[in-house]
């Protein structure tokens, strides 16, 4: 866009007051989650775009949906079994007396999204209820780590030529201060089936025969018959603290969809299980903020986190990363 962000100063969704994040990870067995924790109940939607997706509480999330409170939003490798993460972020927001209350208890409302990582380490590690409520406890409202971290540990790309030619994906941030004070920030977890490119073309994709990365769509056109099956996504959250309704979040989160056409192709594949949610923690001092201006530096900020993941991202067991 012709504008230029003004940029938090964490350069992430910690920028958005009342909003902690924290990782947890398993280095040998490579993968972890990314706990994001509200300190008052957020209003969040979610848009669904990949034909593969893992996630847990979204239909709670629908503008038609009668709850309109989410205390956490978790993302975690581990397929469909690292979902069981989210139950330890529930636990330690049970303790911290956080939740809706129903009388007889509080029930905290996180919702989760997952990748799938299990062929990079070992496909027996996976992140559960204990791994979940370490992210959970660690969640400061301060910078995060970046790259090969939390959620991104097992996270690759370019995988249209096999694990063994993929680059190294992970965890990125960006925020933008908009001119009338609100803050729109993302974070996201880049595992796609596609490369990744910036304005000067691809910077992460399937590794050729002399080690540059190649234009997934090209070579898929050449590919056999098979190969992946629902092993890769991209994952992202927008926050912001412009006051928005159920409605409106959900209008963000599909606009920030526009953020991942931008830096990875292709994007919203068969084998991908794409997805985002958006986060409004306006509470009752929120800020003034068109839908359509958040949105738009919602896809901004979405394509820049998508970026510094890929940049951010240290090799493992072979595949290279950027930062290397």
């Amino acid at each position: 866009m012709a504008a230029k962000p003004r940029r938090g100063p964490l350069d992430g969704i910690c920028d958005v007051p009342g909003v902690r994040a924290g990782h947890a990870d398993d280095r040998e067995g490579l993968t972890g989650c990314t706990a994001v924790l509200f300190d008052a109940p957020a209003v969040v939607g979610v848009d669904v775009r990949g034909s593969a997706p893992g996630t847990r509480e979204t239909d709670r999330l629908a503008p038609t949906a009668s709850v309109r409170d989410t205390h956490a939003l978790l993302l975690t490798g581990g397929s469909a079994f690292g979902l069981a993460a989210a139950d330890g972020v529930t636990r330690l927001l049970e303790q911290q007396g956080r939740g809706l209350d129903l009388g007889v208890a509080r029930i905290p409302l996180v919702s989760a999204a997952v990748i799938f990582d299990l062929m990079v380490g070992s496909a027996a590690a996976r992140p559960d209820a204990a791994m979940g409520y370490e992210a959970a406890l660690s969640a400061r409202s301060e910078k995060l780590d970046r790259g090969s971290v939390g959620v991104g540990t097992g996270a690759t790309v370019g995988k249209v030529l096999g694990l063994e030619r993929a680059m190294k994906g992970g965890v990125g941030e960006a925020s933008a201060v908009l001119e009338g004070g609100a803050t729109v920030a993302a974070l996201a977890v880049v595992n796609a089936f596609g490369d990744v490119r910036d304005s000067d073309g691809i910077i992460a994709g399937p590794r050729l025969k002399d080690g540059t990365p190649g234009d997934t769509v090209s070579l898929l056109e050449r590919a056999a018959p098979g190969g992946s099956r629902g092993e890769n996504t991209t994952l992202g959250i927008i926050v912001t603290d412009a006051r928005l309704d159920k409605t409106d979040t959900t209008k963000v989160a599909r606009m920030a969809h526009d953020g991942l056409a931008r830096a990875v192709w292709p994007v919203h594949t068969s084998v991908d299980g794409d997805a985002v949610f958006t986060a409004s923690v306006a509470c009752e001092s929120g800020r003034e903020a068109a839908t359509d201006v958040v949105g738009a530096w919602a896809a901004w900020a979405m394509q820049a986190a998508i970026l510094d993941a890929v940049r951010s991202s240290t090799g493992v067991r072979g595949i290279p990363g950027l930062a290397d």
